[in-house]
């Protein structure tokens, strides 16, 4: 190889441990491969610009625009009260089947998130056993369509960026199907290994409150015992912070002081019962807002306030809206409510203004489990629109010659004059993340071409496989992609494996189409890490379960699923 080729190499290893080490960061690390690429001269802006509209990027895009008002409709509250109901094995079957078709069509982060409360709180099945398998279940969904899953857009961008027509939208459908069916037996047959959640902590939602002893507080100068405050219903006084100082656990004989910060974990719905106690006020109150006007809420993956604490996020100005109580799923949260940095997934219990439900910034950040709703959510012929509407706009697409993006224009110029999406909500929620990992990804795959790398690696593919059959190379690929994406994210995976799979594919002289299939489905197929899909780590946390738990329950699935699209590819798109 020569010089060219050893720097872009060097790029693409230096890709690789980037997003390995800043995995919440894959635009940035995307982006500086891209950069790099053209500082070198591996492509042109021209490229760049042409990269910008791949028209399969623009799918993705549209898609994305879409789901701001489909994830406003009434059809995934619809979903989740019809599914648990009956034996426990209809309801497994019924959440299971209905979690895998809804993330066929729309994200599957939204399903999940839509029904882990359900199913929590259900009395038919302990939500131990079904809680893995759904997040399993919705991401098998999502490989059964060209929308089901970002990894199958981003593989189709890719390939279109290779000269190739669009995937259709039935392509993934025969494998994900076989796939999807196999793996559900074994779901069904192992689903009584995974443990059980504790009765306690079903029936106790345990978010931590905190209040604030006033300086004319009576309950200054008295010990904890004295005033009551061990003995609450529901509530349980964990910490204490005095001037900047953590005191855990708190004594009985502890003397309460003014400026005193109490620190309680327990069933919110009991949280009223400390309006009783003279002198302390809850963290919201000091935002002047009124505690009995409480709303839920879950924080979305891409909300603005992850990574942030209330006091940095500006909440109050944000959302006219102060938070009571936060709970973190498996986790014991500790330290001043202000001070925690918020997470996605945490949930919130917050005390609203009157202009929350006005706030059009609501339905990014978070979805609203119970309480007030913004108003901005759809309903009456508008939901039935946005619904409908969806399901036409694909239905076009997969039955006659108008193409996606075709119809996903008209489809959201629909939407807009129906005012069930407005272009500020769009300017402002535009997914430039997304973007830019793409945009990145088609640059990357587009300077290895050009550096002339991609002609070494089929050169070399061709002289270590010769004679052996491009099925080898094929079993290569989709496990090497498999194991990646419980490294780093599913989207970066099937973005960093593409470019080598189809110059692997060039050099046996095979179809491309077999490899690119392998990619897509093997950074599909996280089923043995907590941290490889979003919809993992929400389900991990919720019923609490050790890594373990992921491992053994995972990995029969993982070995079933890599067998039977290993053994699908082949034969639905022949070498």
């Amino acid at each position: 190889m020569g010089v060219s080729q050893w720097l872009m190499v060097a790029i693409f290893i230096a890709t690789f441990a980037g997003l390995i080490k800043y995995q919440h960061v894959p635009e940035r690390i995307f982006s500086g491969a891209m950069l790099a690429c053209l500082g070198f001269s591996f492509i042109s802006y021209e490229d760049v610009l042409a990269n910008a509209v791949n028209s399969g990027l623009v799918t993705l895009l549209l898609l994305v625009l879409c789901s701001f008002a489909f994830e406003r409709t009434s059809i995934l509250r619809r979903l989740s009260s019809a599914m648990i109901s009956g034996s426990a094995f209809s309801s497994s079957l019924k959440t299971l089947v209905g979690t895998a078709v809804s993330s066929a069509l729309m994200s599957n982060t939204a399903v999940v998130a839509s029904l882990i409360s359900t199913i929590t709180k259900n009395k038919i099945i302990n939500p131990g056993k079904l809680l893995i398998p759904l997040s399993f279940a919705a991401i098998l969904g999502g490989t059964l369509t060209l929308v089901g899953t970002s990894t199958n857009l981003i593989v189709n961008s890719m390939l279109i960026e290779q000269g190739h027509e669009s995937l259709a939208f039935f392509d993934f459908t025969v494998i994900g199907l076989c796939a999807l069916m196999a793996c559900l037996v074994v779901i069904f047959v192992r689903i009584k290994t995974l443990p059980d959640m504790e009765v306690a902590e079903l029936s106790s939602h345990e978010y931590l409150v905190e209040a604030k002893v006033s300086n004319d507080s009576k309950l200054v100068g008295k010990t904890i015992e004295e005033n009551g405050l061990r003995n609450l219903d529901s509530l349980f006084l964990v910490e204490l912070v005095r001037d900047g100082r953590l005191v855990s656990p708190v004594s009985p004989d502890d003397v309460v002081q003014a400026k005193d910060k109490l620190i309680f974990t327990g069933d919110i719905s009991k949280v009223l019962t400390l309006q009783q106690f003279d002198g302390l006020t809850l963290f919201a109150e000091q935002d002047g807002l009124l505690r009995d006007n409480l709303t839920e809420v879950l924080i979305k993956p891409d909300s603005a306030v992850i990574g942030k604490t209330l006091k940095s996020a500006g909440f109050r100005a944000r959302f006219d809206a102060a938070v009571v109580a936060i709970r973190r799923e498996g986790v014991t949260l500790s330290g001043k409510l202000g001070e925690i940095t918020l997470q996605s997934g945490d949930f919130l219990i917050l005390a609203v203004g009157n202009d929350f439900s006005s706030r059009t910034n609501l339905s990014k950040n978070f979805y609203i489990l119970s309480g007030h709703k913004p108003e901005n959510m759809l309903h009456g012929w508008r939901d039935t629109l946005t619904v409908l509407g969806f399901i036409t706009t694909i239905g076009l697409s997969a039955v006659t010659s108008l193409s996606l993006v075709t119809c996903l224009i008209f489809y959201i110029a629909v939407l807009i004059f129906c005012d069930c999406l407005t272009v500020n909500e769009i300017k402002r929620r535009f997914p430039l993340e997304i973007w830019m990992v793409v945009l990145g990804a088609l640059s990357l795959a587009k300077a290895i071409d050009t550096s002339g790398l991609a002609n070494v690696i089929s050169q070399s593919i061709e002289g270590l496989l010769q004679g052996q059959s491009p099925y080898v190379a094929l079993v290569i690929i989709f496990v090497v992609t498999l194991l990646l994406t419980e490294l780093i994210t599913n989207t970066a995976a099937a973005a960093l494996i593409f470019p080598i799979a189809y110059s692997m594919s060039i050099g046996l002289e095979a179809s491309p189409l077999p490899f690119v299939m392998a990619v897509a489905f093997g950074a599909s197929g996280s089923f043995m890490s907590p941290y490889g899909y979003q919809t993992n780590i929400m389900v991990y946390n919720a019923g609490h379960y050790q890594l373990a738990d992921f491992i053994k329950f995972g990995l029969p699935i993982s070995f079933v699923y890599s067998i039977i699209t290993l053994t699908m590819i082949p034969i639905v798109f022949p070498f």
